[in-house]
């Protein structure tokens, strides 16, 4: 968890220095992109509120996506990654959405997503989206992976 809490800290520091605000929606973290974030002193300064969206249920009842919108859209992909990222910061009205959804293993999701994958995404003045394949199955080693490339993902966006 040090590790993901050291990106924290450098996200933390550009949004407080720029006032700026995000909240997260995650999926097969389960709440460790938010915890980091949260685990730096001054969270309150920028961190809005997060979701933890795992099923079609909580997608539509804590991001209010309805059925008919995810029309050619699968869940773990970079086009969902973008929807959630986009739909959490109006959610929130934040400067900042950034947003993860993947199969964490031991076995591959119900979309045929091979335990590894994730998608994750961020919006903000652009929007931006990545694929990570870590082939492994180790359900908790990929949901730290997948945390840290989220919130280095969300870094490397604050940096331009």
């Amino acid at each position: 968890m040090k590790d993901l809490v050291a990106i924290a800290e450098k996200i933390a520091a550009k949004l407080i220095e720029r006032r700026q605000t995000i909240a997260i929606a995650e999926s097969s973290t389960g709440g460790l992109i938010s915890a980091s974030l949260l685990a730096v002193p001054g969270a309150s300064a920028y961190f809005l509120g997060s979701a933890v969206v795992y099923t079609r249920d909580a997608r539509r009842i804590l991001m209010d996506i309805p059925d008919d919108a995810m029309k050619g859209i699968r869940s773990a992909s970079e086009p969902y990654a973008k929807l959630l990222a986009s739909q959490i910061r109006r959610r929130f009205s934040t400067d900042w959405g950034l947003s993860e959804t993947g199969a964490t293993g031991p076995t591959s999701n119900r979309y045929g997503d091979a335990a590894g994958h994730s998608c994750m995404a961020v919006a903000g003045p652009d929007l931006a989206a990545m694929t990570l394949e870590t082939g492994s199955a180790d359900r908790q080693a990929n949901m730290h992976v997948f945390a840290a490339t989220a919130l280095n993902l969300l870094l490397q966006n604050l940096s331009r």
